[in-house]
């Protein structure tokens, strides 16, 4: 539980919405971070007030991006392009989407204010290692615009359900809005009153941990250190125990000749049972297969040679320190894999290697099939309960170790930076 002297974890606030209900779709946008150029380039175009001209500005020649987004939003603002609701309110969501697999999911979370307060609380909890450029990048921006632009996504241990029980029952009512992006169908509820504030109770009765928005938690930290009173930030809150929350695996894919598949088995064979999928075998279902036996992975080559390898259960892990300083991160499969799959095959080759990642095991296979690719490595996913152990234990997870889908989109609702 977290500690009942200091304020709640969550809280309603008055949100700002785009007015324009009914083009709402064409205002939305992936996160920042996810947005290519020329994805950029494409929503830009796609409306003059969507919400990629305010979190990935380009200003005019001569102009300070930042300051020009500012000026932007300002201007949103007085042609009521953005309205701000009437009371302090959360905002339900429910997400219906498809996995690769086809499979369909709804996860359902919510808006609220979140505390920026130093990790040394413990009440948030973060798994990655942040870098200094994205976060100057955010808090120019956020200081510029003094408004959280978009959401960082935090997950909530729920234990009993009781949050994702309240969330549902919100969505048995017609929505007061309705959106779509990438694929992504989205309905949103205005909740305002004691049934927000009930909300908002029920999603801080435990530390939140931190899916994704890492950067921009922590540039609301240093924000909200400048500015007292700009202490919460926008995060979309869902439930650990909601049936749509997922966690795919992001596969490896190796791009650079020489890759001798028969100079690799000798050496993986101290450490995994090393075997071959079978041609006619769904490589999926079989590396799902393996992976209930242990740590496991599906190493792809050139010319239909795919390798299963499983961890042995002796294996002499404590000879790598690299795997990471905790239990936690060093019983990861994808921290594991990294180090003894992957290093391995980006040594093995006679041409200076690339890595590039895949949320898409259809893809990861494709790029080796088509001979773009010297090799890709399939992984399980992660599960949600390791996130948490790797955070309950400081660790810090290896990089692309999670992705969670769908992305939290931006521009559903905007959060002022000063105040609830």
């Amino acid at each position: 539980m977290v500690n009942a002297d200091l304020p709640p974890l969550a809280a309603p606030f008055r949100g700002e919405r785009f007015g324009a209900s009914s083009r709402l779709s064409a205002l939305l946008a992936p996160p920042y971070d996810v947005v290519s150029p020329e994805q950029r380039a494409q929503l830009a175009a796609r409306d003059p007030h969507n919400i990629v001209h305010l979190t990935l500005p380009e200003a005019p020649p001569g102009e300070d991006r930042y300051l020009w987004a500012a000026s932007q939003l300002a201007a949103w603002r007085k042609e009521g392009v953005l309205r701000t609701d009437p009371a302090d309110t959360v905002y339900v969501v429910a997400e219906d989407f498809a996995l690769p697999s086809g499979e369909r999911r709804t996860r359902i979370g919510m808006f609220a204010a979140v505390r920026a307060e130093s990790f040394e609380t413990r009440r948030v909890r973060p798994h990655e290692k942040t870098h200094a450029a994205p976060k100057a990048d955010r808090l120019a921006l956020l200081r510029a615009t003094r408004a959280n632009l978009e959401a960082i996504f935090l997950l909530a241990p729920d234990p009993d359900g009781a949050l994702a029980t309240a969330l549902a029952a919100v969505t048995r009512r017609p929505p007061a809005a309705r959106a779509e992006l990438d694929g992504v169908a989205m309905r949103l509820w205005a909740v305002a009153g004691d049934e927000g504030d009930r909300l908002a109770a029920a999603a801080s009765r435990h530390p939140l941990y931190i899916a994704d928005g890492h950067h921009r938690y922590e540039t609301a930290i240093a924000y909200a250190r400048e500015n007292p009173r700009a202490d919460r930030v926008l995060a979309f809150v869902v439930s650990a125990t909601d049936p749509g929350l997922v966690i795919l695996p992001t596969h490896r894919i190796v791009f650079g000749a020489g890759r001798d598949p028969a100079k690799l088995i000798p050496a993986w064979r101290e450490w995994f049972d090393v075997g071959r999928v079978a041609p006619c075998a769904d490589r999926i279902e079989r590396l799902a297969e393996l992976g209930r036996q242990g740590t496991a992975c599906i190493v792809a080559f050139p010319g239909g040679y795919d390798l299963t390898l499983v961890l042995k259960r002796d294996a002499p892990l404590d000879r790598f320190p690299e795997l990471g300083h905790t239990e936690a991160v060093r019983g990861l499969d994808v921290a594991r894999i990294e180090a003894l799959v992957v290093q391995y095959i980006l040594s093995a080759g006679t041409a200076t290697p690339s890595l590039a990642y895949t949320a898409d095991a259809h893809a990861a296979f494709d790029a080796v099939r088509n001979g773009r690719a010297a090799a890709a490595v399939l992984l399980n996913p992660t599960k949600v309960e390791q996130v948490f152990a790797v955070a309950d234990a400081g660790g810090v997870m290896p990089p692309k170790s999670t992705y969670f889908v769908p992305k939290v989109a931006s521009g559903l609702v905007i959060k002022a930076a000063e105040g609830t």
